[in-house]
This record gives C-alpha cells, structure tokens and sequence, in this order.
C-alpha cells in the first residue's frame, strides 16, 4: 500500500503519522489522551485517522502502538499501563469503526522495528530494541519482523530479574521485587542516586554532573552502566543479536554507548562480541514509525 498510517498510543498523548512508499512524512498529528475512558481514547484514534485521510484524499493501512500487549487468547489487551485499555477489544472495536484491518503491537515493538527498519539498526537481521524511559521495555526484531511470542511477552526484559547480587530489591508495580525496569528506568536511576545520595535528580542532570566531575553523580552512572550491562548481556548470550538499539529518555546519555559494551564483554560466552550498541536514529519519532511499518513485514 502506498499509504501507512501510525498510531502510537500513549499516556498522555496520541500521536498519528502517515507515510510514503519510502518512508517519508506526509503528516503528523498529537492529541491529547483521555485519561481513563476507554471509548473516549478509541474515538480519539478514530478521529485522527479520518482526519487525516481526509487531508490527504486516500485511505491508508493502520498499525497502533500500545503500552501493552493483545492476548493472543482473548483479543483483549493485557499489561497495559493505561488501565482503561485492559479486558477491552481495542483492535476489534477499531475495525469495526473504521471499516478496514488494523494491526496492533506493543509500543516497545514498533520503536525496535522502527529502528530496524529505516533507522540506527536498518538491515541488520536480528535487533534487540530497549526503551529506557519511564519504564524498561524492549522488543526484537528478526528479518524485518516484530516477534511477538506464544504468551505476546517476547522482548519483556524490563520484568526479569536484576541479574547479580543486589542488596536492595525495589518493589515494582508488577507485584515483584527487583525487577531490571526498578533500576534501569529513568526513576529507576534516580531512586538509586537518591537512595545513595540523598539528592533528588533526573537522569539528565545526573549526567551533567557527573560530566561536571561530581563524585556521587559518577558513582550513580557507573552503578547504571554496570547494571545496564550485566542486563543486557543476558540477552546477548540467548538471542545473540546483531545490534541493540537503545531508546527513551536515558538512552540520550552518550557514555553509555562507549562504556556498556565494554562492561559487557566479561559476561558474555564469546572470545569478542561484535553486538553493536547503537543511540536509535528517529527519538520520539520511533514508536509511531515503527506502527505505520507493521504494514511493511512479511506476512
């Protein structure tokens, strides 16, 4: 089709963007979300994608980002962080109002087929993508095609285990302790810097002053970069990706991509490790590329 049209649904905000046989951009809308009303948010979709169609005089294929998953067994969405979406049939009430197929895909998906793709990892056969925002997700992507798993779980790194011997396990809203996302999301950096320190501060300005040479700052990072590691070694010695793709707001620290890979290397069951670890190409613009591609994999 030479129309695609993305949706990334967020918590706060619902982006639509349309896209070209190659790629380009030929719209690209926000809105705000409705906070806690299920049917207000899926008119809002609806909405968007009308509205551009009509600007644009054709009808496109429609792929939506979700904070969350489609049970493969209820076709009712699962794990999601926006309550109102879970028990309800998002994708089935989408097509019933727009008349058409719609697929959807974890939003962690869609930023690692993204960059997959058209971005930092393009041509790569098999990328492992990591968003470490608010949250720590990720999603693979082997010969252009999101993996979504028997359970719709595949990627769901973030609710592992912090691998090594913490002596703190925070608690996560999953309902488990120590989860990788409790310590390498963003609140996560800032909760150990804070529970180290007694400062509170975003990763940003973590990073600053760390650059600036302040000693608990640099503690925290090098804590971060050990860990981020440790984590992401595990998934090099299962999935043996060709490159990992970070996103979200942490991945916008450049240490990381000298110092992680060298931490890696003690943890992984190779002689040299050739997994490049890559800052993704489209920032923000990932998860709602990525949306509008689940139209280019192969079936």
């Amino acid at each position: 089709m030479s129309l695609r049209l993305g949706i990334d649904l967020g918590g706060t905000k619902i982006e639509i963007i349309a896209l070209d046989g190659e790629g380009s951009v030929l719209l690209r809308q926000r809105v705000p979300t409705p906070q806690n009303d299920y049917m207000a948010t899926v008119n809002a979709i609806v909405a968007l994608v009308e509205n551009a169609e009509a600007k644009l005089g054709r009808r496109g294929s429609l792929g939506v980002g979700i904070p969350g998953a489609e049970s493969g067994v209820t076709a009712t969405i699962k794990n999601a962080n926006s309550i109102c979406l879970i028990g309800k049939p998002l994708r089935q009430d989408l097509q019933t109002l727009l008349q058409r197929e719609v697929r959807l895909s974890n939003d962690a998906n869609c930023f690692s087929l993204s960059e997959a793709t058209d971005g930092a990892a393009a041509g790569a056969p098999v990328v492992f993508g990591v968003i470490i925002g608010t949250g720590a997700g990720g999603g693979i992507v082997i010969d252009g095609k999101a993996v979504v798993g028997a359970n719709a779980i595949a990627g769901e790194w973030g609710h592992n285990r912090m691998p090594g011997d913490e002596a703190f396990l925070p608690q996560c809203y999953c309902g488990n302790r120590g989860c990788i996302e409790t310590f390498l999301s963003g609140p996560g950096m800032s909760a150990d810097h804070q529970r180290v320190t007694g400062e509170v501060l975003v990763p940003k300005q973590i990073a600053i002053n760390a650059n600036a040479g302040n000693p608990g700052c640099e503690a925290t990072l090098q804590r971060y970069e050990a860990r981020l590691a440790f984590a992401l070694s595990q998934v090099i010695n299962i999935l043996d990706p060709h490159v990992v793709v970070l996103g979200g707001g942490v991945s916008n620290i450049d240490r990381l991509y000298v110092n992680v890979p060298t931490l890696w290397q003690k943890h992984i069951f190779t002689n040299q490790v050739v997994t490049r670890l890559l800052k993704n190409r489209h920032g923000d613009s990932s998860g709602v590329r990525g949306a509008a591609w689940l139209w280019e994999e192969r079936k």
